[in-house]
């Protein structure tokens, strides 16, 4: 009989199930709780228009009291999907859109992390070539699921696939939001940063929420606007 060992099969681990527990087991991540980090995003001179007003006023208006009965999709359908539409992430000339329901896979010799996204923005058109920004999870409470350790897995898989430094992203529970920048250190480290909660249902809130989605869409334009440059 042969003494040798099968080969051990490498773990894989789904964005739909991780936990902090496996994410913290295969990667070495850590949260900062400096917040200032999000100054340059957040405090971005962004004009809110007086047509935008009217729309976050009538979408509060309309969905305010029924929030806690929608479940996933609706909340999604009803409330996240307008507002995120009105960014229009889609643009033509950059080839650069948002995506629902996307697969990403990354892969390493010790894991796979892999599955299905939310919703990303991202360089392509027909398909997703090069995620730029993720948001995560569409859930009504954290108590049916956590969408913050499958937000970063997806963070580090893009990152990794990319060959990013940093990376923006999100993650909604009910009516609330909070944007997250991942951040890749020397030795395969990474560090994390939770901004402070945003209630979409405040009308205040909702206009911070939607100038740092727009500061999102600029930006991914001004990066590929930059590697056009430097490929001349």
């Amino acid at each position: 009989m042969s003494s040798e060992n099968p080969k051990e099969e490498i773990p894989i681990y789904t964005f739909g199930a991780i936990s902090f527990k496996d994410l913290e087991h295969i990667v070495s991540i850590k949260r900062n709780i400096i917040t200032k980090v999000f100054c340059n995003w957040f405090e971005a001179p962004i004009k809110i228009s007086s047509d935008d007003n009217v729309f976050f006023d009538s979408l509060i208006k309309e969905h305010y009291f029924l929030m806690s009965s929608y479940n996933e999709e609706e909340l999604k359908v009803k409330f996240i999907s307008p507002i995120l539409n009105r960014v229009k992430f889609t643009d033509v000339e950059h080839e650069i859109r948002d995506f629902y329901e996307e697969k990403i896979t990354y892969r390493t010799d010790r894991f796979v992390l892999t599955g299905t996204t939310d919703f990303l923005v991202s360089k392509g058109l027909e398909y997703s070539k090069k995620p730029y920004f993720f948001i995560q999870e569409f859930k009504k409470s954290i108590a049916n699921d956590d969408p913050r350790p499958q937000l970063l897995a997806e963070l580090i898989s893009a990152v990794e696939l990319n060959g990013f430094k940093v990376i923006k992203g999100a993650f909604i529970i009910g009516e609330n939001w909070n944007f997250v920048i991942l951040d890749k250190q020397k030795n395969d480290k990474y560090q994390y940063f939770v901004s402070h909660t945003l209630n979409s249902t405040n009308i205040n809130d909702l206009q911070q929420i939607y100038k740092n989605l727009l500061f999102v869409k600029h930006e991914i334009i001004k990066m590929e606007e930059q590697l056009m440059i430097d490929e001349e």
